[in-house]
């Protein structure tokens, strides 16, 4: 079955061609950072804007790196949610404009489901369930048992900031440019992680839920001052430690969790989906902290938004539950 899969839930609007929910033919990303770097964040409108601008260019070019035609698409698959709605409009009702006009079937798929199916598509077939799935990106962060393709139970999510948006406004504070996850890595290897004692969220009754709006409140008046007070603010040249501390209690307190929630509910493997992977820190602490765990993470190109991930998921939801009609909605939020 060819699949044609449409990400378009942020700032990347995407295009994959995938074949049996495995093989990738094409995956071909637009970024925005250019857009949105002089606002140190995602403008909505403005990433509605390129996306309108982009979205047929990408598919055409996704079609032509896959030798393929419209005619040879069997399945239209596309992210309908969480996101931002109005990019999320954009994308699906794309889909849904070649659905109609191809008569192929449609199939909306949960964006965040398919971060960790990035990380599953090359290893379904040796796969050992339950896994404790970790989701890091911009947008969510979350821990899930994952028993199979389609059948989750949520465990532990933040209760404020994603830890990919805590990343960026960590950056802005500390005057680094968009996106900030991997300034902030860069210089975090020029300091002593031990410096500043940040400390992760605990959250009362809820040991795997997360938060990260009292880490960054410490950050900045580390970096600002407390009650912007300059005389009371770090030198500049703290400003590795300050990267390497931060770095240090936000990975550590989700990997912590992760272990232990894994643990706990029989899990051997950790699953892991979203930009955030791409840090070299997060996956030195897996390593080092769970050998006892096998670690899936999303190959090269599949950490971050993108459509192969949409497209290998739909097939799987396509064959489990049947197509959608074009009375499909674009969500904000979808439940585990």
């Amino acid at each position: 079955m060819i699949v044609l899969g449409i990400e378009s839930t942020c700032d990347e609007t995407g295009c994959a061609i995938v074949r049996n929910g495995i093989e990738i033919l094409s995956n071909v990303v637009a970024s925005q950072i250019d857009l949105h770097d002089t606002y140190g964040g995602v403008v909505p409108e403005l990433a509605c804007r390129r996306h309108v601008d982009v979205i047929i260019p990408i598919i055409q070019r996704a079609l032509e790196e896959a030798n393929l035609s419209l005619r040879d698409v069997d399945l239209i698959s596309v992210a309908h949610g969480p996101g931002l709605i109005g990019a999320l409009l954009i994308g699906l009702n794309t889909a849904k404009a070649l659905s109609l006009a191809l008569k192929k079937p449609l199939i909306g798929v949960n964006h965040v489901e398919a971060h960790l199916y990035a990380a599953l598509m090359p290893h379904l077939q040796a796969m050992p369930f339950p896994s404790l799935g970790v989701v890091l990106s911009g947008g969510h962060t979350a821990l899930v048992l994952v028993k199979g393709i389609g059948d989750y139970q949520l465990i532990g999510q933040t209760i404020d900031d994603a830890i990919g948006e805590a990343y960026d406004k960590v950056a802005k504070m500390m005057g680094l440019p968009y996106p900030g996850g991997p300034h902030i890595e860069q210089l975090a290897k020029e300091g002593d992680a031990n410096r500043y004692p940040f400390r992760p969220g605990q959250i009362k009754n809820h040991p795997y839920n997360m938060s990260f709006s009292g880490l960054k409140t410490a950050v900045l008046y580390a970096v600002k001052g407390v009650g912007g007070r300059q005389e009371k603010a770090a030198p500049e040249q703290d400003k590795p430690h300050i990267a390497a501390s931060f770095q240090e209690a936000a990975l550590g307190g989700v990997v912590s969790r992760a272990i232990r929630a894994a643990e706990e509910h029989g899990c051997h493997s950790l699953v892991f989906g979203g930009g955030v992977t791409n840090n070299r820190r997060l996956r030195a602490l897996v390593s080092d902290s769970a050998p006892h765990l096998s670690a899936y993470w999303p190959s090269k190109g599949l950490e971050l938004d993108n459509a192969a991930m949409i497209a290998g998921l739909g097939y799987h939801t396509y064959l489990r539950r049947g197509a959608d009609t074009l009375a499909l909605e674009a969500v904000t939020r979808i439940g585990w």
